[in-house]
């Protein structure tokens, strides 16, 4: 049972749809007793980091979160800011992350774009691998996501990078830690692929 955390940040209708089609059972909640009763989670978020943490903060959900993923290692996957949120801190701000995977979020070098408008880096765009970890099974990488961003996660740990964007420059687009997974496209926008995404992830033991 997939718990998807309210706090009023993040496309949560989209992401119910597909789960729906697809009888993944889910619930969306903000309330702490009862996302304790999910086994894996999904954090949406849209917007700048320091509002979108607060948000969290304030929500009362932040405790309930460090105790369900790093003491009873249930799965996380955080989309677009909410993958941003899983580290350490964020250039965009002063509000310390979830810290859930080591890095910190960067603003995108727009002296390495060649075209305009330099940012965000919006629309679809292919992805490189780098792991063969089962939330990317079945993914057709050339065809890649629907991407909407001008901040990407700079893991401190290589081997936490599941998966690039090449604009301007490779940039970490997906990161992975034991049962702790952040994708900075959007999957509710990325037609077959992100349907599959999330249906790995519901299916990830």
């Amino acid at each position: 049972m997939i718990g998807i955390i309210e706090y009023g940040s993040g496309n949560v209708g989209a992401i119910m749809n597909i789960l729906k089609q697809r009888k993944i059972a889910h619930f969306l909640s903000g309330d702490r007793s009862e996302l304790e009763k999910a086994d894996r989670y999904i954090l949406p978020g849209v917007g700048a980091f320091d509002p979108t943490m607060e948000n969290l903060t304030k929500s009362g959900i932040v405790e309930t979160l460090n105790e369900q993923i790093l003491e009873n290692n249930k799965k996380i996957l955080g989309i677009c800011v909410g993958m941003q949120l899983l580290a350490e801190g964020s250039d965009e701000g002063d509000h310390p992350g979830l810290g859930f995977i080591k890095g910190r979020v960067r603003l995108i070098d727009a002296s390495k774009l060649n075209r305009r408008p330099h940012l965000p880096h919006m629309g679809w765009n292919d992805i490189k691998l780098t792991n063969n970890g089962s939330l990317f099974s079945g993914i057709d990488a050339e065809m890649g996501f629907y991407f909407l961003h001008s901040y990407y996660f700079d893991a401190t740990n290589p081997e936490h990078v599941s998966a690039h964007v090449t604009y301007g420059s490779d940039l970490p687009c997906a990161v992975e830690r034991d049962n702790v997974f952040g994708m900075q496209f959007h999957p509710e926008k990325s037609h077959s692929n992100g349907t599959r995404l999330l249906q790995n992830f519901a299916e990830i033991v």
